[in-house]
């Protein structure tokens, strides 16, 4: 596995994530931000966090397959969420853990939570944004 996770003692341990990754794979991956479309372009779960979430795992799942990757290859994951407030993030953590479940992703890679004004169209709640290192 090209991605090793670590907690360094001195930092907060965190169960979502961990607070950093090491890399010593060949190839770096760089996936687009994924949005909760299906494959048509159609948006899913429209006013709900937690299902758009699981949908963009499953479009980066997507992404990573069709090079070659699962999501034990990447080494930091971007979200952006939009009108950002902590009470949103027990559905943001019911999301993850959907999408994790459906992607069969169990590694936990350094992540950046950013809150955003808006995104593309106004039924987008969540974009995610993958790097991930292959052999």
């Amino acid at each position: 596995m090209p991605v090793t996770l670590v907690n360094p003692a001195g930092l907060p341990a965190i169960d979502a994530y961990r607070q950093v990754s090491i890399s010593s794979g060949s190839r770096l991956v760089f996936v687009a931000g994924q949005v909760a479309w299906d494959a048509e372009g159609t948006t899913l779960g429209e006013g709900d966090l937690a299902a758009q979430v699981e949908q963009c795992y499953r479009n980066i799942g997507t992404a990573l397959a069709e090079v070659g990757g699962t999501f034990e290859d990447v080494a930091k994951l971007t979200f952006h969420v939009v009108d950002w407030t902590p009470d949103k993030m027990p559905q943001l953590m019911e999301g993850i853990s959907r999408g994790a479940a459906a992607t069969g992703a169990v590694s936990a890679p350094p992540a950046t939570l950013l809150g955003v004004a808006a995104l593309d169209i106004p039924e987008h709640l969540v974009e995610i944004e993958a790097t991930a290192v292959l052999d």
